[in-house]
């Protein structure tokens, strides 16, 4: 079982991987240009997008778990109408954001303020990129659907070969050409609809046979569709409360000081540098318990829970660890400002118990979408961020400042796995 699981999760980590380090290089790219302009353009610009592309993770999640649930019965028939009816709503998508870019626009900017100069080159980094949102969205899909089918090397040659083609168009556009932030926005539009391409063609090399399997009405047969939306609609909920929490998080954070705002912004790396990773492990989790539960398995089923807690745990030990011994040290890398790291020194003990209390929330996030129980899912995070993370908050931890905002935001995280691990025990899960 551990094979199996680090097959699934060790991709998905690289995958997860390119996802910063892309990040890292634009920014690298843009600040040596003659203005920091072009860098709060795309900043600003990628924003928005990054609010727009969350709401539709819910795609990439449904599909892996009702297609690893399909394999697992070894349903082919319902494999491709899965695919169908996630590239459908992909595309649907991603065209009403085209059609709707102006006003996503006008209120993207109207919330994210920045000076006159940095909001033109936003708008124009934003109208340019606006065109890869079929494209963006229909990988969510596909990359679901792969691993679904227990294959996560096809979402990682996707992932890898769309930010090299990203990083060589961008310095393309902007070193040879001259461009500016529309360089980038140039590039990240070829670089989609290229993965997409590739992800077609490696579809055709492995699933072709699978197109036989499909048909219209079939797709479109009604139980199927509402139970489809009825998981997208809870995991969408989800994750619109999850990017509520977040966001709220950040704004506290401002609304504190500037000096919070930047070192909460710095401590938060930490938390995501050790989610991309556990988050390798979700997926494989998405993957194996839809692949059993599809099976009626119980027995491993049973065994890849076991299997991936044992791996989350030691990998959030591994983390706990070093937080605890180098986490000053590893501030240094995120920044060279002196007053950051000072200021963020009390604070670090958060950062510490960050991976052990933790990892549960991710792994049972996995297995319960693998699982297609939304309606846990969603529950959770209704109690999670309803009933708990705002309460304490503004009942408690408002009076303790940033201490108490990052002991409301562990009590979010916490409360998650808690109620999740009882949720489990009703649907029987592991």
């Amino acid at each position: 079982m551990n094979k199996e699981i680090l097959r699934l999760a060790i991709p998905n980590i690289v995958s997860n991987i390119t996802i910063p380090l892309l990040g890292m290089v634009d920014l690298a790219i843009l600040g040596h240009l003659e203005s920091l302009t072009y860098i709060g353009a795309v900043s600003l610009g990628s924003m928005i997008f990054n609010f727009l592309y969350f709401g539709f993770g819910f795609l990439r999640m449904s599909t892996s778990g009702f297609t690893a649930q399909a394999f697992g019965e070894k349903n082919n028939t319902e494999m491709a109408l899965t695919l169908g009816r996630a590239l459908g709503v992909g595309f649907l998508g991603g065209l009403l954001i085209i059609l709707l870019q102006y006003p996503i626009a006008y209120v993207g900017f109207q919330l994210i303020e920045g000076s006159r100069e940095v909001e033109f080159f936003a708008k124009e980094y934003f109208h340019i990129r606006i065109y890869a949102a079929p494209a963006a969205i229909g990988l969510y899909a596909l990359t679901g659907w792969f691993l679904g089918m227990q294959n996560a090397k096809y979402p990682m040659i996707i992932a890898i070969f769309i930010t090299v083609l990203n990083l060589l168009f961008n310095l393309f556009f902007i070193f040879v050409l001259g461009m500016k932030s529309d360089g980038v926005a140039y590039g990240t539009l070829i670089a989609q609809y290229s993965g997409l391409t590739l992800g077609t063609i490696l579809f055709l090399k492995k699933y072709k046979s699978y197109l036989a399997y499909w048909s219209y009405k079939a797709m479109m047969k009604i139980s199927a569709l509402k139970r489809f939306f009825a998981v997208n609609r809870d995991i969408f909920i989800r994750s619109l409360l999850l990017l509520l929490s977040l966001s709220f998080f950040t704004a506290e954070s401002a609304r504190i000081g500037d000096s919070i705002l930047a070192v909460n912004t710095i401590l938060l790396q930490f938390f995501f540098i050790y989610s991309y990773l556990i988050d390798g492990f979700a997926y494989a989790a998405e993957a194996l318990v839809g692949k059993y539960i599809g099976a009626k398995d119980s027995d491993n089923l049973k065994l890849s829970v076991k299997g991936l807690f044992k791996w989350g745990f030691g990998i959030s030990l591994i983390f706990t660890l070093l937080y605890f011994v180098s986490g000053k040290y590893i501030l240094y890398i995120l920044t060279n400002n002196p007053t950051i790291i000072q200021d963020a020194q009390p604070y670090l003990i958060w950062i510490v118990g960050i991976p052990l209390l933790t990892f549960a929330a991710f792994i049972w996030d996995g297995i319960f979408i693998g699982a297609t129980s939304s309606t846990a899912m969603r529950n959770a995070m209704i109690l999670s961020t309803v009933f708990l993370f705002f309460p304490f908050y503004y009942l408690f931890g408002k009076d303790l400042g940033n201490h108490g905002l990052w002991a409301a935001f562990m009590l979010f995280m916490v409360s998650r796995g808690i109620v999740l691990t009882f949720y489990s025990k009703r649907i029987r899960i592991g």
